[in-house]
């Protein structure tokens, strides 16, 4: 049994199998969560909506329906980290975890340290500030990240632009710390828009889009951007799966759809051949 760490916060676990509950619920209350058990995919989503948790884990093999119709579910209403942990080890079920929104993807059998090293990997990754209001800004200038003095002076920037880029275009109250083409990020709060109106992005899909949008036009490998949502430097050469590269692929495809972006015609995410992805000119 390991020596419990300062609480962390809430987590749901979903699982039929009263064994493989009892050792996620042991491991959880071990890194310091506060802990809630259900068996069945109704009784998870319940679970969700009442605690509001931090991490849920979601068993693939319900009773009721699968846990991948209970993450479609869950991601309609929470931002938790959601880890599917199951038998099926076929790619195409892993696919299908991380479109139905799933953050990260374990298959039993597992090993308590990696879910522990899992969970811990994703704390790093700020969560979203669901309480803070939700920004309306115009983007200051095309691709220009703001300093925190300008970002509380939106008039030190001289003419701003519109939506497309159109000059002339009044600041907005607060503002974005990365403006492309009228999308806007707000890392802080975690908020993305476009054109001012909010768009709901999962976890995931924020990282790898900040991390476009930090970069412009250099180029980003499907490696550097799992090395990213690992929250690893670039130069640490460690290594990446061929698996944890196609789920970048997915998430970027879901990121498409949020964003309601092209991959033949993109307006903001542009795919480079053999190498990998980067912002539009």
């Amino acid at each position: 049994m390991g020596e419990c760490m300062v609480e962390r916060g809430v987590a749901v676990v979903v699982e039929d199998d009263d064994d493989i509950r009892t050792t996620l619920t042991e491991v959880l209350q071990q890194s310091g969560f506060a802990v809630h058990s259900t068996a069945s995919g109704v009784a998870g989503v319940d679970a969700v909506r009442e605690h509001n948790p931090d991490i849920v884990t979601m068993d693939v093999g319900l009773p009721d329906f699968d846990g991948i119709e209970a993450s479609r579910r869950i991601r309609t209403f929470s931002d938790a980290y959601l880890i599917i942990v199951s038998g099926r080890v076929d790619e195409a079920d892993t696919l299908m975890g991380f479109e139905a929104g799933a953050d990260d993807y374990l298959t039993k059998p597992f090993r308590p340290r990696e879910l522990r090293a899992r969970i811990a990997a994703m704390l790093r990754r700020p969560r979203t500030l669901r309480e803070a209001p939700a920004e309306r800004p115009l983007p200051p200038r095309r691709g220009e990240r703001l300093s925190p003095a300008q970002a509380s002076h939106g008039d030190l920037h001289g003419p701003h632009e519109g939506p497309e880029g159109e000059a002339g275009s009044p600041p907005a109250p607060g503002c974005c710390d990365f403006a492309h083409r009228g999308l806007t990020l707000h890392e802080a709060s975690r908020q993305a828009s476009i054109n001012g109106e909010p768009v709901d992005l999962t976890r995931t899909q924020f990282d790898i889009l900040l991390v476009l949008m930090e970069n412009g036009r250099t180029v980003q490998t499907k490696a550097d951007l799992v090395r990213r949502l690992r929250n690893e430097p670039y130069n640490t050469g460690s290594f990446v799966t061929a698996g944890e590269e196609r789920a970048v692929e997915v998430h970027l495809g879901n990121l498409r759809k949020r964003l309601g972006d092209s991959s033949q015609n993109p307006r903001w995410v542009e795919t480079v051949r053999g190498v990998g992805y980067r912002m539009t000119p």
